[in-house]
């Protein structure tokens, strides 16, 4: 059997951006056996990335490696475990470039592989574009489908490009989580999504957001997602939630997260994890974003979303949704009221559509 090594680092995020050309891998090399080369956080028992693709088949294994070593004898017993394998081929999904990226490829080759696709070895593919729509950049995802042409064409708006393909063991612990909660026919999710000061928007403004959201809404329910260490924040962001609530922070995998964020009417939070798993899934989101990067590079996927970011008048939708963004000099100056009034929109919306399937 031809075996693939693919070699992808990077967070939740990181990964959910990449899942078109995961899909294109798994069409184009079908009969091969793909394994992933990637990071083990130092915090963590499982790598991002195989929490993300888990058992979707997308994959069939994983070579993880801790964060930023460089010990010889690390780097050396995970060569002769991928020598071992016996890989011939290797596939960059990659935003590394100059040393970084010559240092990836010779230790590949030092891994006995010589033939190496998608690495964004010109400077065109190593930058981002200037998006149609003014004061917006390409997308990281639309980035890595440009580095992957060589392989085959991936189309972004092709929805099944972006499923996380869940198994029906899945399907059914997500289904027995929510079986029980009152709030589970119509439910809004929310993350925090971020423990970096200059990505918050602000617990308070969050707090605020949700207490009115609830006092128009007080049937609806909220579900909570994020890891063991956002437990107590999140619930005390929530405190003035009205309707159902469940907290699912810690208590389940980032793949069943998505499932319960695919149930959801809508996504709250930050540029995060989450965030992205909602583009994947679908759901519309309404996501605040600090100006670390430039606009566009990491917005969610698809034109339903809301998006808030620093001085950025365009703020999606469909149609186009334009707002007065002056004087936004960072996340914190981005105000309560249009963000609150995105996700009535979006909500209303969400009724709508049920309305007339009916």
């Amino acid at each position: 059997m031809t075996k693939l090594l693919i070699y992808r680092m990077g967070s939740l995020g990181d990964t959910a951006v990449a899942l078109p050309v995961f899909h294109l891998l798994a069409r184009v090399y079908r009969d091969a056996e793909r394994r992933v080369l990637t990071n083990m956080p130092v915090s963590s028992d499982a790598a991002p990335i195989q929490a993300v693709l888990g058992d979707s088949g997308l994959v069939q294994g994983y070579f993880p490696y801790p964060l930023g070593t460089r010990k010889p004898a690390q780097l050396f017993d995970l060569c002769r475990a991928i020598r071992a394998w016996g890989p011939k081929r290797a596939i960059l999904i990659s935003a590394r470039r100059g040393l970084a990226l010559r240092r990836d490829k010779m230790f590949l080759r030092a891994c006995g592989i010589w033939e190496i696709l998608g690495a964004p070895t010109q400077r065109d593919l190593q930058n981002h574009h200037l998006s149609d729509i003014e004061g917006l950049w390409e997308s990281e995802a639309s980035r890595l489908a440009r580095c992957a042409v060589r392989i085959g064409d991936i189309d972004l708006a092709d929805r099944t490009n972006w499923s996380l393909k869940p198994t029906p063991r899945e399907i059914e612990a997500v289904g027995r989580r929510l079986a029980d909660w009152p709030g589970a026919g119509a439910f809004v999710a929310f993350s925090v999504g971020t423990k970096l000061e200059a990505k918050s928007w602000g617990d308070q403004k969050w707090t605020d957001l949700l207490k009115n959201l609830s006092a128009s809404q007080p049937g609806l329910g909220l579900a909570l997602i994020g890891g063991p260490n956002d437990i107590l924040r999140s619930e005390t962001i929530a405190h003035g939630w009205r309707g159902p609530l469940i907290n699912f922070c810690g208590r389940l995998t980032p793949r069943q997260s998505a499932l319960v964020i695919e149930r959801a009417q809508l996504f709250m939070g930050h540029d995060s994890g989450p965030m992205h798993l909602a583009a994947s899934v679908g759901t519309p989101a309404v996501a605040v974003f600090s100006n670390h990067a430039k606009p566009g590079l990491w917005f969610p996927h698809g034109s339903h979303h809301r998006v808030f970011y620093p001085g950025l008048s365009w703020s999606g939708g469909t149609p186009p949704v334009m707002r007065d963004a002056r004087g936004e000099t960072d996340i914190t100056l981005i105000p309560l009221a249009p963000v609150l009034d995105a996700c009535r929109s979006l909500l209303r919306q969400d009724a709508n559509r049920a309305m007339a399937a009916t």
